[in-house]
């Protein structure tokens, strides 16, 4: 039986070196059970970054400077034998026998596109204070409600990802949200409940400091997977969404906080 290869993209400004180095241990022990490869999108003057990858073995690519959507993608560009794709942060960390779930449910079934499971929330000295375990519930709420999918960790078939053009451009908080809706269209997003990554949750995590233009990014992403007649009447749930996930973000930030 052929192994399954993925494509782990790890985006860095260099500025988080110590969880960086933890983000590819993780890389490291997935390697025990997949063939694995590490592409790190850094910038050039990021040396001490690029040095930490070059360590590991990863694949070091250059960042356009493009935004997130333009470093993932040109991570993707670099493609060679490998068959899906992970988003690892570099202050987030993967967990292996997880991943490795989510790589065999999407092998088992020919329709799905995305496999996804658990996230949990560790906070700045890496302990567990929350979990999210949406599950099959994080499919029905992606066109309207809350994304429950946590892009760390979530295994994404690399020949889907090329078809539907990879990420968009110009998208900053909800570039993840648009493609499952996009690979939704054309696939299935299968539900597996093991835990796949952790995510750190810190003030200057790009997810929780900008939760505001997050919401607003995610209202015009959903609306345009909208048919046209509903487009006009989605503020009606959108709005009452956003404050919901607003008091949820606020909530573990306070839990986080009490760590």
């Amino acid at each position: 039986m052929v192994t399954p290869s993925v494509m782990v993209v790890l985006p860095t400004l260099g500025e988080r070196l110590d969880t960086m180095a933890i983000a590819l241990d993780s890389c490291d022990r997935l390697r025990e059970l997949l063939h694995v490869t590490v592409c790190v999108v850094a910038p050039s003057g990021a040396t001490g970054a690029r040095e930490l990858a070059t360590h590991h073995g990863a694949q070091i690519v250059d960042d356009p400077g493009t935004g997130m959507a333009g470093a993932i993608n040109a991570a993707l560009h670099t493609r060679s034998v490998e068959n899906y794709y992970i988003w690892l942060g570099d202050d987030d960390v993967l967990v292996p026998d997880g991943v490795a779930a989510l790589v065999a449910a999407v092998e088992a079934d020919p329709s799905a596109v995305v496999a996804f499971g658990h996230c949990e929330y560790i906070d700045d000295e890496g302990r567990v204070f929350a979990k999210n375990t949406a599950g099959s519930l994080a499919k029905f709420l992606l066109s309207w409600g809350p994304n429950l999918i946590a892009h760390p960790g979530t295994v994404m078939s690399l020949d889907a990802l090329e078809r539907i053009g990879g990420f968009s451009a110009g998208l900053t908080y909800a570039l993840d949200l648009d493609v499952f809706l996009r690979l939704r269209k054309i696939g299935t997003l299968v539900a597996v409940p093991v835990t796949a990554s952790q995510f750190r949750w810190h003030q200057e995590s790009l997810t929780v400091a900008g939760r505001g233009k997050s919401s607003r990014e995610a209202m015009r992403v959903k609306s345009t997977h909208l048919p046209r007649w509903l487009r006009v009447v989605a503020p009606l749930w959108h709005w009452p969404v956003a404050w919901a996930s607003a008091l949820a973000a606020t909530r573990v930030g306070r839990m986080a906080s009490k760590r």
